[in-house]
């Protein structure tokens, strides 16, 4: 992780400091891994949710890197709008530090999940990188 920190540091200091701007590759692809659509899992049990990107980085928030972002995991909601952060609630999960899994419960029924990139300060790229909403049910 310092070595993020560490190149991030010098990009900044090449460049005079300026800012990264929030696009990102046209062809960026993020998908998740598991569970996979039409999944069923046990209730009372947390599942592993692990995050796939191609063609693009995982850098912490807080770090301006180009080409980079971080995971949000969107759970039972639809996609923020454009150009505002993404909200941080029980249906907006940030993975600030560069996570790439999790685990999560959630309570019978059926779900949606859909992971977002967001850069630096949680604002979503230029084109968006998102998956495929998948659904899974819980019982």
């Amino acid at each position: 992780m310092r070595k993020v920190f560490v190149a991030a540091a010098l990009v900044a200091a090449m460049s005079g400091g300026a800012a990264w701007s929030t696009t990102a590759p046209a062809n960026a692809y993020l998908y998740i891994g598991w569970p996979t659509d039409g999944q069923v899992l046990p209730a009372g049990k947390p599942f592993r949710v692990w995050f796939g990107l191609r063609n693009m980085g995982v850098a912490p928030k807080g770090i301006a890197f180009n080409n980079t972002g971080h995971h949000h995991l969107l759970v039972d909601t639809e996609l923020p709008p454009a150009g505002e952060p993404i909200p941080s609630d029980r249906n907006h999960l940030h993975f600030g530090a560069g996570e790439t899994e999790t685990m999560l419960e959630l309570p019978p029924g059926k779900h949606t999940l859909q992971l977002l990139m967001g850069d630096e300060n949680h604002v979503p790229h230029v084109p968006p990188v998102y998956s495929k909403k998948i659904t899974i049910t819980v019982k």
